[in-house]
């Protein structure tokens, strides 16, 4: 099939994302070697926010920025990046980093059960089997394969993980009607969260030098997770002619982040994850499956 140039360019946008994203479940873990949830994250998200910042002066946008958008930004940068991720970097502190990446997959599964109360949508068959396969192996992950015992390895982290989702989730659908333009809206939302993150450090632990390869692997977060991957995802997503050509995209991180923590941190590839994982991409696939079209005729 012969793809539109534009679409070739959004592929090759969202393959970058994709690639970057898939590294970031090892930065995570070499760098709460080094540094608390706490630190990791004031440390990101500065880093962000300058990296941001200083795209949007190259596009003309921070006049825009400055401006408007602060009455959404004073919650929403509460939510993300503040909550999101201490919870999240809480449950990477945990668990080991494939059982948490694995677990922190299913929000888009979260996010279409919370759309019901929320945004009256109806759930069809197909979101409750897809829910119901993508939890079972949540279970799976999260008992470790003993999946008739009820004592989770650690459920505080595993309980951390899944909130992870339900705060991203929430947070996207209580943005369904946020007209900021993205990198607006991002780096509105680190200039809220960062003087919160600052103040829960100054008053909190305070930072101690993590080293060389703590502030390395911060850095890393900072820039790929939270910016460029971030900036990479909405020139594809804008740029596509058919979002399903870019989102399908995502089932390629998994395998790959598994590989790199095998690789890099040395974490043994525990047979539950492989299961729990293609349950829960299962799930997502077949959700995924109902959005697209039963052929594609472009």
């Amino acid at each position: 099939m012969d793809l539109p140039s534009r679409d070739r360019q959004a592929i090759l946008f969202g393959l970058g994302a994709v690639a970057l994203w898939s590294t970031v479940a090892t930065a995570f873990k070499v760098a709460l070697g080094h540094m608390t949830p706490l630190e990791l994250m004031w440390l990101a998200s500065l880093v962000s926010w300058l990296l941001i910042g200083g795209l949007m002066l190259c596009q003309g946008l921070l006049g825009e920025a400055l401006r408007r958008g602060w009455r959404t930004a004073a919650w929403a940068g509460l939510m993300n990046p503040v909550a999101y991720y201490l919870v999240l970097f809480g449950a990477y502190d945990r668990l080991p980093g494939q059982e948490a990446m694995a677990l922190n997959y299913t929000w888009a599964l979260t996010m279409a059960l919370l759309a019901v109360p929320l945004l009256g949508q109806r759930l069809t068959r197909i979101d409750v089997l897809a829910g119901l396969i993508a939890y079972s192996g949540v279970w799976v992950i999260a008992t470790r394969g003993a999946v008739f015992d009820v004592a989770f390895a650690d459920p505080l982290g595993v309980g951390l993980a899944l909130a992870s989702t339900l705060l991203w989730a929430l947070y996207w659908l209580l943005n369904v009607r946020d007209r900021r333009p993205p990198l607006v809206a991002q780096w509105q939302n680190f200039s809220i969260g960062l003087p919160v993150l600052t103040l829960l450090l100054l008053f909190g632990p305070g930072f101690a030098w993590p080293g060389w390869a703590g502030i390395t692997a911060g850095v890393y977060v900072g820039l790929f997770e939270m910016g460029i991957a971030f900036v990479l995802w909405q020139l594809a997503v804008h740029r596509v002619s058919r979002a399903a050509r870019v989102s399908n995209l995502i089932f390629l991180s998994p395998p790959i982040s598994l590989l790199l923590l095998h690789l890099v941190i040395g974490e043994p590839i525990l047979a539950s994850t492989l299961v729990g994982l293609v349950l829960i991409l299962g799930g997502l696939g077949l959700q995924q499956w109902q959005k697209s079209p039963a052929a594609d005729q472009s």
